[in-house]
């Protein structure tokens, strides 16, 4: 179970964190020799509901900044409960952006994470510019690398990518299902591959979940994978 008692923010938020049980899980993302972690995403995993239950009544209360610092403060408890040293990816809501006081508390009481953080941008609710714009900022003061998430899906097109410059793009699953006998697939994530290595941007494929599907891409190029085919949550 993770605890937020102890950490130093307001007591408003501290008081809505307290109302949250949840834990956080891991899904490892491997290197193209499907045996090395390059990093690890942390996902919440509520105790009383699903966790898209949970999203959406957040976000029907207005409440998603309190699920953006449960995850950033909460996976980074876990993780280093856990030991891990590889990267570890942050999921972030497009909509949101932490305040300058909230910055410094992840700052002051987890210290320099060395580069290992990953702020992986998610594909809901919606886009804010002002919410990229804070997390350009924050993300290069501490030495955090940037993801987008689910590219292809949701909000998360060719425009986002523009404007956050990430240095990882995760293609969504529906682009990777079935890739090793569908033509069409092909074509789109080779070309997608071809575009982002141009701009020195690192792919992931998600939701890899066959071999055939694996070998297709790890010979496409891609640089990264993430799926059942390689380790489950846990």
């Amino acid at each position: 179970m993770i605890y937020y008692d102890d950490l130093p923010l307001d007591e408003d938020i501290l008081n809505a964190l307290g109302e949250l049980s949840i834990n956080y899980v891991f899904q490892s993302i491997f290197q193209a020799d499907g045996k090395t972690i390059y990093a690890r995403e942390a996902l919440m995993r509520p105790t009383e509901m699903d966790v898209m239950e949970l999203i959406d009544k957040y976000t029907k209360e207005d409440k998603l900044h309190v699920l953006e610092i449960a995850t950033f403060f909460g996976a980074m408890q876990e993780y280093q409960l856990r030991g891990y040293t590889e990267h570890i990816c942050l999921n972030s809501f497009p909509s949101e952006w932490f305040t300058p006081a909230e910055t410094k508390a992840f700052a002051d009481y987890y210290g320099d994470p060395k580069g290992v953080g990953i702020i992986e941008i998610l594909e809901y609710p919606y886009f804010s510019d002002f919410a990229c714009k804070m997390k350009l900022a924050d993300t290069s003061r501490q030495n955090l690398l940037i993801a987008i998430d689910d590219f292809g899906a949701g909000v998360n097109d060719m425009e986002v990518v523009k404007k956050y410059s990430p240095q990882i793009v995760k293609l969504d699953r529906t682009l990777i299902s079935g890739i090793d006998h569908l033509p069409e697939k092909q074509e789109n994530v080779r070309n997608l591959v071809l575009e982002f290595h141009s701009r020195g941007i690192l792919v992931v494929a998600e939701g890899v979940e066959e071999k055939e599907e694996f070998d297709y891409l790890v010979g496409l190029g891609v640089d990264l994978y993430q799926g059942y085919y390689l380790a489950r949550p846990a």
